[in-house]
């Protein structure tokens, strides 16, 4: 990616969660990039394709700051907490308002919307995420627990960015305790 269009896309991740999809255009991306409209659509084509972009790139950049902390859990319990533990320090510097696959969602819910599979696969790995690693506590229950788990996880982030109540994700992390404790009870 060039240095125009890395720019493009950052100010256009930065803008578009912090302002919305909807109300962001493309010359407001091109004047914060400090490029100009024409390097835009040449490098992503429409607007669109800039959404689908951002979106992937947040996904990217979310599996990559989880990553370390799943890999450094000892166990399918801690890399379960772990997960909790990774979305409390990324909501403290990535999401003030909460899940941006949510956002974008509440502004494109059309299936056919190319940005629509980046929204739902998204949560569809989280889900799977949640799942396998279930799977390794209880293996019986483990569809079961693994969408309580994304519950909560996802309950935590709405949350967290609508200031509902404080100590969201930390809650969440309670709970998720207390569930893998009785899976374990339980096997």
């Amino acid at each position: 990616m060039t240095p125009g269009a890395r720019r493009a896309l950052d100010a256009a991740g930065r803008l578009f969660y912090e302002r919305g999809i909807h109300a962001v255009g493309v010359d407001l991306i091109a004047a914060e990039a400090g490029v100009t409209k024409k390097t835009l659509y040449d490098r992503f084509g429409s607007k669109e394709q800039i959404v689908v972009e951002y979106l992937a790139d947040r996904d990217e950049r979310w599996r990559a700051f989880l990553a370390p902390y799943l890999e450094a859990a000892p166990s399918p319990g801690a890399r379960i907490l772990a997960v909790f533990d990774a979305l409390r320090d990324w909501v403290d510097e990535h999401s003030a308002k909460g899940c941006g696959m949510v956002n974008a969602h509440a502004e494109i819910s059309d299936p056919g919307h190319p940005a629509y599979a980046v929204i739902t696969g998204q949560k569809a790995w989280m889900l799977a995420l949640f799942t396998d690693l279930a799977a390794e506590i209880a293996p019986r229950g483990a569809a079961r627990l693994g969408r309580t788990l994304m519950l909560l996880h996802e309950g935590a982030l709405v949350a967290h960015g609508l200031q509902v109540f404080p100590a969201a994700v930390e809650q969440a992390r309670e709970d998720a305790a207390g569930l893998l404790r009785a899976a374990e009870e339980d096997r």
